[in-house]
């Protein structure tokens, strides 16, 4: 089965993906923090035995001790679960086969339930969430507050329990200066741009996560609606830009030049590789370059350094990987 994120969704040129992700806690327990190995398994089991039992989804439970390094790292590098949750190898995840959804079992929160879709669909993605809730409230006594809302262990979740981000590519933005300006706008109207593992994270590849800060005092209606509509001004923004900077024959030459490394290069780097693929991806969406954007979506995830390793069931130096890494693009613009 296909995973998710090599599909090419609605303003899937600038919008790469859109996530939404559930915070929830169950009220009879301390929250996750505060639990030994043994009640941690027990809300993992409870949480497991409710989702494997429905049949319209094919999920998987994974402990995550039962994982190696790389293949946890993997699963961050892909966005499934958080950096702090690959690092402290505790807790459970219940995925799909096509990796759309994942529910994170006690990382900060009980339940981390996460549907991730390609291109720009907030509103899709929260109902498939949605649907996955109601089957859990109904079979878990929620820690919910009447006046507050969900009770989550960080204050900034208290509300809906709700974020809802989207990951662009905004090379010409970028290459603008706007991106600070632009950050400062979102923020006034409660959102946050950002690298694309979140807070803290530099962009790389010139992709970018945009998301809600605030998730208290407002509905999930709201949230969505608001995350769609500055994400469109986004996307109309970095258009606009693009076009201008493609008047510049230099910046086509980087686009042309970046094409000719990929397609050669034996020993590619992590980095090297997202800015590259960031000039390919531009020149496909101002019609200089004819390539199928779904393979790079692919690759994005696909040559990262664990995703590597664990595909090679192995732990490779960083030059094996670089040059694993040149091999497998090479192929992909054969």
């Amino acid at each position: 089965m296909n995973k998710w994120y090599i599909e090419n969704g609605d303003q899937g040129d600038i919008v790469l993906s859109t996530r939404i992700r559930l915070a929830r806690n169950i009220d009879e327990y301390p929250f996750p923090d505060k639990l030994d190995e043994k009640t941690k398994t027990e809300v993992c089991e409870k949480i497991r035995d409710i989702m494997l039992a429905q049949t319209a989804w094919n999920f998987s439970y994974i402990n995550m001790k039962d994982l190696t390094k790389a293949q946890v790292i993997s699963l961050a590098e892909r966005h499934l679960i958080s950096p702090d949750f690959a690092s402290s190898r505790s807790g459970s995840l219940i995925i799909t086969e096509d990796e759309a959804i994942s529910i994170m079992l006690c990382e900060e929160d009980h339940i981390r339930l996460q549907v991730m879709m390609a291109g720009l669909a907030p509103k899709e993605a929260f109902s498939v969430a949605d649907k996955i809730d109601n089957i859990l409230s109904s079979q878990l006594n929620y820690a919910f507050d009447e006046r507050i809302g969900y009770l989550t262990q960080c204050p900034t979740n208290l509300g809906t329990g709700m974020r809802a981000s989207v990951m662009l590519h905004l090379p010409a933005l970028t290459r603008c200066g706007q991106i600070g300006k632009l950050a400062s706008t979102v923020s006034k109207l409660g959102l946050v741009i950002r690298g694309a593992h979140g807070e803290g994270t530099s962009p790389k590849g010139e992709i970018y996560q945009l998301s809600n800060q605030i998730t208290l005092g407002i509905s999930e209606e709201e949230a969505l609606d608001n995350l769609q509509s500055i994400t469109l001004q986004l996307v109309a923004q970095e258009r606009a830009a693009a076009e201008k900077l493609m008047e510049n024959p230099l910046e086509e030459d980087k686009i042309w030049r970046a094409l000719g490394i990929l397609k050669t290069a034996r020993i590619l780097s992590t980095d090297e590789f997202m800015e590259l693929a960031s000039l390919v991806r531009l020149g496909v969406r101002t019609g200089k370059i004819d390539y199928d954007i779904k393979k790079l979506n692919e690759l994005s995830y696909s040559v990262q350094p664990a995703t590597i390793n664990a595909h090679a069931g192995k732990d490779l130096t960083a030059n094996e990987r670089d040059i694993y890494r040149a091999e497998a693009v090479r192929k992909a613009f054969e």
